[in-house]
């Protein structure tokens, strides 16, 4: 009996330490805010490192759930590590003087974010689309700017919003009038312009749009706003205009690109695009001519849809190092030669004289640039459900954002990959848009970009066809395949190599530079030779950005692949496209995911976890994917972790162009000798060595 009671009394013993020590997680990033915040005297038995913030009673920190600082008088920043705080419901940071910017994580699960009267710049961060659980946001009294992101679509508990006396700027974002729950809206005394209508469905009981900019009329449903304040814009006088009569759309078959009376089962060759008509639509912007070359590394996927790519003559070597390689070796830079420019078809750009006006709408000022000439078949959608048994499960090869892909085998027997595009994901204005699109793909000429060899756009379907490929995606052999199917170092240094040049392609040879925005192993499929083909190439313009971002909230890839500018802004440009190649080379080095959750919380993310070892020979040795059975030269391994280090820098400026990349994976085969002219067997799936004989001195004396 006595042995119970003391077991017992252990047992409590052991409960209420353990009830009292912090997640290691929220105390660092709990020490790291103590220390952005200059340590201040105000926060009591605060440390910024170590500690218990349960235990020894930090001041402000209530239960894990609660961190209340208003009118302390803290000065500096809110660090970095916030997301690491997943308990925590209540964040108040009011009426302090914190400056920089607002940490573009945030604590996921907060149902109350106030920062309103602080000195904070920058804009509102793109991962609030993420903070489903957020029922009050205030970051009023402060310094924000720049336009407003479109990402409230998913905060539905959100009940009342504040933005007020800031400098924010440009159309509300089309998200905000979808807030159901939302009750009051303060956007007063910043630079907002445009029209208000989309705030008319809301059932709110306060409203404060003064001092703005906006334009148009004032909807009559804000008459049914308790309180409302509306003076201070630019609104016309007078009652809202009835709206124009109803007219039905015209038929489908008014476009007159589709207007076939028996479409073939099967196009057997290629449409030249002669006989398409291209129409304009006043919807679409076209650029001003005076800005036609004004594209750099910051070009966005945001980037009007009706561009047509022209080929950039390579340029020279200038002789001097580049950024990768600067940071490998203190040696003249290798001069590398665009292989695919030779192969690929050069657009030039149309004379302005024979830009069509769109009659229809009479909108004299806005012009659609002359499509270039389609270079892909055109396919029946009776056709394609015959090739892929009406889009059978058992044709199914894979899925992603836009849609699924299906295996296809025409009738002449070729085999082809058919991609069904959601309509729910596309932002199509006409079909004019599909089509322009299409045509931009279809210029698209690279060994190891996937080739579109066909489109549909008939009865409100829009699908494309590409090359079939059919050894995977690198994704699955890397995580997925057997014992007998592993890459060897070779082969990932190949894949890393033909990557980059596809990479560097649409970079630096398109004008303007196109942007993948979904770079990742799944969307590199190889070859029976190993060679990488990246799909979705061009597909970014067809998306809107709030569809792509429930995607991505859904699945979690913004935390795997995308940069954190994309996360903070929701803005993503070539120097985005840097970032995720440099975790995918993370992947080849690792072979571990981006991101998996079966691992221990401080290992889940590859990114964050990798980063502080890539510098660490040791480390390094350590972090290499296991299969290789330590086949590799480990200079090589060095040179390839310093090329990642510079990839997934945090700062998009800092992230070499891709054309430097390339140049150092060069550099690196050659000094290793993984790549013997007029070989085509280097490369390739691993045999099982004994361990007693994987050394990298024997990597370099043969294949794998």
């Amino acid at each position: 009996m006595e042995a119970a009671v003391v077991m017992f009394s252990v047992l409590l013993l052991l409960a209420n330490y353990v009830q009292s020590i912090t997640d290691p997680f929220d105390v660092e990033a709990l020490g790291l805010l103590y220390s952005s915040l200059n340590c201040p005297s105000q926060l009591s038995g605060w440390k910024p490192i170590g500690g218990d913030p349960c235990g020894d009673s930090w001041e402000g920190y209530l239960a894990q759930i609660q961190l209340l600082f208003p009118w302390l008088g803290l000065n500096g920043t809110l660090g970095y590590l916030l997301s690491n705080l997943l308990s925590l419901k209540t964040l108040d940071m009011s009426n302090n003087f914190i400056h920089e910017t607002i940490p573009y994580q945030l604590p996921p699960n907060l149902s109350y974010l106030n920062l309103a009267s602080n000195n904070l710049t920058g804009n509102l961060p793109y991962s609030l689309s993420t903070m489903v659980s957020l029922v009050y946001l205030n970051s009023s009294h402060n310094f924000l700017s720049q336009s407003v992101g479109d990402f409230f679509a998913n905060l539905q508990n959100l009940s009342i919003l504040d933005l007020s006396s800031n400098n924010l700027s440009g159309d509300l974002p089309n998200s905000l009038g979808l807030l159901s729950n939302l009750s009051s809206l303060y956007l007063q005394n910043n630079q907002f312009t445009g029209s208000v209508d989309l705030l008319s469905n809301l059932d709110l009981e306060n409203l404060n749009i003064a001092n703005n900019h906006f334009t148009g009329w004032i909807p009559q449903e804000f008459h049914l706003i308790p309180n409302l304040q509306i003076e201070g814009n630019n609104f016309e006088n007078g009652p809202a205009p009835p709206p124009p009569p109803y007219a039905p759309p015209p038929p489908h078959a008014s476009h007159n690109h589709h207007n076939r009376s028996k479409p073939p089962a099967v196009a057997p060759n290629v449409d030249n695009g002669q006989n398409r008509h291209t129409d304009s639509s006043a919807n679409k912007k076209s650029l001003p001519q005076g800005e036609w070359h004004q594209f750099s590394d910051n070009v966005s996927s945001h980037a009007p849809t009706d561009w047509n790519f022209r080929i950039k003559e390579p340029l020279s070597s200038n002789g001097q190092s580049s950024t990768v390689e600067q940071s490998l070796a203190n040696k003249d830079v290798l001069e590398h030669k665009i292989r695919s420019s030779s192969s690929v078809t050069t657009v030039k750009r149309p004379p302005s004289e024979k830009m069509i006006i769109d009659k229809i709408s009479g909108n004299a000022g806005s012009a659609r640039r002359p499509r270039v000439p389609i270079t892909a078949a055109y396919y029946s959608v009776a056709s394609l459900q015959a090739a892929t048994n009406s889009f059978s499960p058992e044709f199914l090869i894979g899925e992603g954002f836009l849609g699924r892909v299906y295996k296809a085998e025409i009738s002449n027997g070729k085999i082809l990959a058919v991609k069904k595009l959601d309509s729910a994901t596309l932002s199509l204005h006409d079909e004019e848009d599909f089509l322009d699109a299409v045509s931009n793909i279809s210029q698209l000429r690279h060994p190891n970009i996937t080739t579109l060899v066909g489109y549909c756009a008939e009865f409100g379907q829009h699908l494309l066809v590409y090359e079939y490929i059919g050894n995977g995606t690198l994704h699955d052999i890397l995580h997925f395949s057997d014992d007998s199917s592993i890459l060897t170092w070779n082969a990932r240094v190949k894949v890393a190599l033909g990557t980059a040049r596809a990479l560097e392609y649409l970079h630096e040879v398109c004008s303007p530079p196109v942007v993948h925005r979904s770079l990742k192993s799944a969307n590199i499929l190889l070859d029976e030779e190993l060679s990488p083909h990246i799909s979705d190439c061009g597909l970014a313009a067809l998306t809107h950005n709030s569809a792509r971002q429930a995607y991505l909230d859904r699945y979690g890839s913004f935390i795997r692949y995308s940069a954190p500018e994309f996360v903070m802004s929701g803005i993503y440009t070539i120097k985005s496209d840097v970032y995720s190649f440099g975790v995918v080379m993370l992947e080849l080095l690792t072979g571990r995911k981006a991101l998996d959750s079966s691992r221990v919380r401080s290992e889940q993310s590859l990114v964050r976890w990798a980063m502080p070892q890539l510098h660490d020979i040791d480390a390094l040795s350590k972090m290499v994917d296991p299969a290789l059975k330590g086949i590799y030269p480990a200079k090589s391994l060095s040179r390839f972790a310093d090329v990642i280090a510079l990839c997934v820098q945090p700062e998009p400026e800092f992230r070499p162009p891709m054309s430097e990349v390339v140049q150092a994976l060069v550099k690196l085969m050659q000094r290793t000798s993984l790549v013997r002219r007029g070989s085509t067997d280097e490369v390739g799936f691993s045999y099982r060595i004994p361990e007693h004989e994987a050394t990298s001195d024997m990597f370099m004396t043969g294949t794998f």
